[in-house]
């Protein structure tokens, strides 16, 4: 006889059919059946920490002497896989689903008990000898495993993600600026010639905006590991042991290497999302940071025959499906829109925070979601653009020189010597004749040759 679909479970609401193969139970279904929304789910690195916490939990309860060793042990291996990311296909809630993120919650206790009930020789559905809430829940409120599974997720990829995608990026541009330290080039502003500039240079204030971008990243950091673990439904850590939450977090610090805490009010903890709100915007910062440096390699990089064409960019792919042998800055432009995602984003996360009502925020599935997608987008798609586009770059110093030698702007260096007006008027004249500024200078017999010569020596300007 064929297997059937479905299977009938029970929670405080009644009967629910469940999918015949899912570790999911009756309270997750129900989810599922409330939330077909937008088909997006938690990102992978949300779920490790959900398995994470709960791992820790069951060890931390176990110590206690408030779940046997028995059952404590079969919900530490079941979470141990849900770190590993072997259960995912049983996260199956949608993002926009209760404000709490109770489903989600639930979602992992019920994978977990019904994994462990397995593990011990039991049946999926069976709700023992391990129960979602009486064990897997316990010392546990979705009001506080939410907002820790949130700092835990964004801690863990901005440590092992997003800054070593900048460190990277900022190593890039200092190798660039050590190698085109001898390239003397012509400066830009508001778009027109201004006195010269070496490329190394413009390389190396790249590298410094990078650089501030990590020291506004790291200032963001201590917030993260404040955890609202042990704060329970509203604060007041109601139905949990008063050591449960430092001996948690402690198991924790032990699996990611990083120094989390309880927090020292839970009502802020939990109330308040000030802390992630803030990396939103330091996030949203360096997106517009990146969409400066992306812009001005696609602005030196343009042409390459009629446009600046000072760089050249490395050939990732070919650029048309209609314009044989054109290289266009792609790395640049993804990296590009994807800035434009992380400021979208904070926006979305800066409402959410905004509804943190009396002792709970219910906009957090969102907030989580967003920002988590903010950190991975801009970690990879700085990564792309070191390994694929900066690395990569070369100067034309050909062009670069022969600009360099027909820039109006050379008679900013004689200035002080022959005044404003003068010097304007030779600028003005070389305009006109289509002759340089050296040209110009020494036909008018204003100083002597060598003195000239010293005074528009570009590499003097820089």
């Amino acid at each position: 006889m064929p297997e059937k679909e479905y299977r009938m479970e029970n929670d405080s609401m009644g009967r629910m059919e469940v999918p015949a193969g899912a570790l999911w139970g009756a309270q997750t279904q129900r989810a599922v059946l409330n939330f077909p929304v937008s088909g997006v789910r938690f990102p992978r690195c949300f779920i490790r920490a959900l398995g994470l916490l709960k791992k820790a939990c069951a060890a931390a309860n176990v110590e206690l002497g408030l779940l046997d060793r028995k059952r404590g042990g079969a919900v530490e291996q079941a979470a141990g896989e849900v770190i590993e990311g072997v259960l995912d296909e049983h996260f199956v809630i949608d993002i926009y689903q209760t404000g709490s993120g109770t489903s989600t919650n639930m979602n992992a206790n019920e994978v977990i008990a019904n994994r462990a009930n397995v593990l011990l020789g039991g049946r999926v559905g069976t709700r023992s000898p391990v129960h979602p809430n009486d064990h897997v829940n316990m010392g546990q409120s979705s009001n506080d495993i939410i907002p820790s599974t949130m700092h835990i997720a964004a801690a863990e990829s901005v440590s092992n993600e997003l800054k070593p995608a900048l460190e990277e990026l900022a190593r890039s541009f200092r190798e660039k600026e050590r190698v085109f330290h001898g390239v003397v080039k012509i400066g830009r502003t508001h778009f027109q010639d201004a006195v010269p500039v070496r490329l190394g240079q413009e390389f190396g204030g790249y590298g410094s905006i990078t650089e501030h971008a990590l020291l506004r990243v790291g200032r963001t950091e201590p917030a993260l590991l404040d955890l609202a673990l042990g704060g329970t439904a509203v604060g007041t850590g109601i139905n949990t042991h008063p050591r449960f939450a430092g001996l948690a977090i402690s198991r924790i610090n032990t699996m990611t290497g990083l120094e989390f805490r309880e927090a020292g009010n839970h009502f802020e903890a939990q109330s308040a999302k000030d802390a992630l709100v803030d990396l939103s915007g330091v996030l949203k910062g360096i997106a517009v940071s990146m969409i400066k440096i992306t812009n001005d390699i696609r602005f030196l990089s343009s042409g390459p025959r009629c446009g600046i064409g000072e760089i050249i960019l490395p050939e990732v792919q070919p650029g048309s499906s209609i314009m044989p042998g054109k290289v266009n800055p792609v790395m640049a432009e993804s990296l590009c829109q994807a800035a434009a995602r992380v400021m979208g984003n904070d926006t979305a996360i800066s409402l959410c925070g905004i509804l943190g009502h009396l002792e709970l925020n219910v906009m957090m599935p969102l907030l989580a979601h967003a920002l988590l997608e903010s950190i991975q987008i801009l970690a990879a798609g700085v990564r792309n653009f070191s390994e694929r586009c900066v690395k990569g770059l070369k100067a034309d110093e050909n062009k670069i020189r022969d600009m360099v030698g027909k820039s109006l702007a050379l008679c900013t260096a004689l200035s002080p010597v022959i005044g404003y007006d003068e010097a304007a008027s030779i600028a003005k004249e070389a305009y006109k004749t289509g002759k340089s500024v050296r040209e110009v200078a020494g036909e008018r017999n204003l100083l002597d040759p060598e003195e000239l010569d010293r005074l528009l020596d570009p590499e003097s300007m820089t």
